[in-house]
């Protein structure tokens, strides 16, 4: 029995060493694919969201609501922002070693 016990052991071990040394690699390959394959913007749709924002910020502000406006005009710098990365993004990745 114990001889049993200790036999399951040891190929349980040597199963999960070669489990945790194999699929690091594979997955850090998959996951590395799959982030340069979803790299695309819709620089107009991005344009047309942050004037929309800032036409909404302007009207609320007009309102007295400050916080409001406030609040459209940081999404409107987060939306450009993200934009920015983009159009960075693809300006560098065209390049054959950015840098």
């Amino acid at each position: 029995m114990t001889k049993r016990l200790s036999v399951l052991a040891v190929s349980v071990a040597v199963a999960g060493g070669f489990l945790v040394t194999s699929v690091p690699a594979q997955a850090a390959t998959a996951g590395h694919a799959v982030a340069r394959a979803t790299v695309t913007c819709n620089e107009s749709q991005m344009r047309q969201q942050i004037a929309n924002l800032k036409r909404k910020a302007a009207q609320l502000k007009q309102l007295g609501e400050t916080a409001a406006a406030g609040k459209a005009l940081s999404d409107a710098a987060a939306i450009q922002h993200r934009l920015d990365q983009c159009i960075a993004s693809e300006r560098d990745g065209s390049k054959p070693f950015p840098g």
